[in-house]
């Protein structure tokens, strides 16, 4: 019996390095206080703000980051290659689908609503209010505008 503890203890033991490091790999964990909010990249409209919590949304893999907007924010129908998941946080995302922005068509998505999204699906966001969402999934991410001269970023837009 006491041979069987030591076995025991030594594979526990053993396991203990190999947790912790795949705990450190793949741990994240921010305070709303410690973010880092930055300017959106130029492909969104002028006045966004995010916040990467976890991974790189510009490469291949797993990340999680938020987007502060203010009121009467609006993004034209786009896409994204990647499937899209939505959490909002505080105040209110109105999304719709399709290539053309309807706002009354738009769905109202308060605090604590989520929404998935599979890519390369067409649609289209705004505020009424100042809004916070956190999107998280497989990067990299992108935004490929439906029309190209919606594109914020000029320099994307071939003449």
């Amino acid at each position: 019996m006491e041979a069987r503890m030591k076995h025991c203890l030594l594979a526990v033991l053993c396991a203990l390095p190999l947790g912790g490091a795949l705990a450190a790999d793949e741990m994240a964990m921010t305070s709303p206080g410690e973010m880092k909010w930055v300017d959106a990249p130029p492909s969104m409209p002028k006045g966004a703000k995010i916040a990467v919590l976890h991974g790189d949304p510009g490469k291949p893999g797993p990340f999680t980051m938020r987007l502060k907007v203010p009121a009467g924010y609006k993004v034209a129908p786009h896409t994204h290659t990647q499937a899209e998941n939505i959490t909002v946080i505080s105040g209110a995302l109105y999304l719709g689908m399709g290539e053309k922005m309807e706002m009354g068509k738009a769905h109202a998505l308060k605090a604590g609503a989520f929404h998935y999204l599979p890519g390369k699906t067409p649609h289209y966001a705004f505020t009424k209010s100042p809004t916070v969402v956190q999107a998280h999934g497989e990067g990299p991410f992108d935004l490929n505008y439906i029309n190209p001269a919606d594109n914020p970023d000029k320099s994307a837009v071939k003449q």
